[in-house]
């Protein structure tokens, strides 16, 4: 019988089951969802009780608690760091916010031109 054999009869697995990543605790899972909680509610409060007069400057708000929020959902709940698996999962990440980034950048810019230089000018009508 091999060894690996014997190894998963036994239900030993020398450690292979963590793969390298973190595993949460119960006050780190409370944390981020305090967290988590605080950056939804003040961005529903800045809505809801119209805070900010200027529409655009409530909209950037909203959009870093987002971000914020995101990036406390990766640290506190999928345990995103650059020690889990060797540095891969952040270098995915990257990757992945790159190409997304190219990819609406690009959309937006080819819908504004097309906007630009295909609707009729309206005032010469």
């Amino acid at each position: 019988m091999s060894q690996n054999h014997a190894e998963a009869q036994d239900g030993h697995h020398d450690g292979h089951d963590s793969h390298g990543a973190a595993h949460g605790s119960l006050r780190g899972y409370v944390t981020g969802f305090l967290l988590s909680v605080v950056l939804t509610a003040i961005p529903f409060w800045l809505v809801m009780n119209g805070v900010l007069a200027n529409s655009t400057l409530t909209a950037i708000v909203i959009m870093l608690f987002a971000a914020a929020q995101i990036v406390v959902h990766m640290v506190y709940f999928l345990h995103m760091n650059g020690r889990s698996e060797g540095g891969w999962t952040m270098m995915a990440l990257i990757f992945t916010i790159i190409i997304v980034a190219i990819a609406l950048t690009g959309s937006l810019w080819v819908m504004f031109h097309l906007n630009a230089n295909m609707m009729p000018d309206l005032h010469k009508m």
